[in-house]
């Protein structure tokens, strides 16, 4: 029979962001649940190198990283719900989430953490190579391709902004761009092509990513042209798919202001147009995308939302 749960917080989504925000909130005193979606854990649980999130000498695994934190989250008093929410109310407190084996939760604040997701191009090789030389964040994996040949799959400006942030590290990338133009703002194309570092192919679509090796990485990309249909091949030592990401507000369309499909967020806090609604992480984050800075996002959740209730505590004891 499905069940109903309360809190005074709601968190949805288990990476970084929930995760930090159910720390804090749980040891204020706030017994959160975290649901925690279909992906546990978020990005981090397909991300096999971490060298990059403080706190760590040696190279950590992402899996393992998100793993420990669940167990501080849950050792400090935070409950896991492993379950998706498919509808919200939102149009008075208590805030009212319904999961889709028909769970209710009903939460005095509510944190959304629900993340965004890196678009893919949807190649089978491309699956097979995830963490093996394709990627599709350069700031978190480009310090593993020092001094070696890589490129960069798209063109508006997260693939502008990753190849000119790559110059940091390699001193050969490509551009691969299925058409003949860039979509990035003109600043970007004009530094892009000032680099003497970056090359651009022009109307190239990638039909193949290809392995080798023992144990297996990517070598090389099989290309086709988009005008001519004429195939080729490059080699490389790391691809980065840079087609832009896809935040997780479905459930918010038409409840909460979207800006590009990110959540909307008051400047400098985590607070969304609803008053008890916050929003961290990735999902309101359009421009780092960091494990780092979706931590502390959740910890400005929790810090938010600790503030508004004990606000609305008061108020609520003064007129009685």
């Amino acid at each position: 029979m499905p069940a109903t749960h309360s809190s005074r917080m709601i968190i949805l989504g288990s990476g970084p962001a929930g995760l930090s925000a159910a720390i804090y909130a749980a040891r204020a005193g706030m017994a959160p649940i975290v649901v925690q979606g279909i992906q546990p854990g978020g990005q981090l649980t397909i991300t096999t190198d971490v060298e990059n999130y403080p706190g760590f000498r040696d190279v950590i695994q992402g899996p393992w990283l998100m793993e420990e934190m669940q167990a501080q989250a849950e050792h400090v008093g935070a409950q896991m719900m492993y379950d998706h929410i498919i509808d919200i109310d939102l149009s008075e407190r208590p805030f009212k989430l319904t999961g889709d084996g028909g769970n209710r939760y009903f939460g005095d604040t509510l944190v959304i953490a629900t993340g965004a997701q890196a678009k893919w191009l949807g190649l089978e090789s491309e699956h097979l190579l995830q963490g093996k030389g394709v990627s599709a964040c350069a700031t978190c994996d480009g310090f593993f391709y020092r001094g070696k040949k890589v490129v960069v799959i798209g063109g508006g400006n997260t693939a502008v902004e990753e190849a000119l942030y790559l110059t940091n590290h390699s001193h050969d990338i490509t551009i691969i761009h299925r058409r003949d133009s860039f979509r990035a703002e003109k600043i970007l194309q004009d530094r892009l092509f000032a680099h003497p570092n970056i090359k651009i192919l022009w109307n190239k679509a990638v039909e193949t990513f290809v392995g080798g090796g023992n144990p297996e990485g990517l070598v090389g990309l099989d290309l086709i042209d988009t005008v001519t249909g004429e195939k080729s091949h490059i080699s490389a030592d790391g691809a980065f798919v840079a087609i832009g990401h896809k935040p997780a507000t479905e459930l918010f369309v038409d409840k909460l202001p979207l800006d590009e499909g990110y959540l909307v967020v008051e400047k400098g806090t985590s607070r969304t147009s609803i008053p008890g609604v916050f929003a961290a992480g990735d999902v309101t984050d359009k421009i780092y995308r960091q494990a780092v800075t979706a931590a502390g996002m959740g910890c400005m959740a929790a810090l938010d939302a600790e503030r508004f209730l004990a606000e609305a505590d008061f108020e609520a004891m003064v007129h009685a």
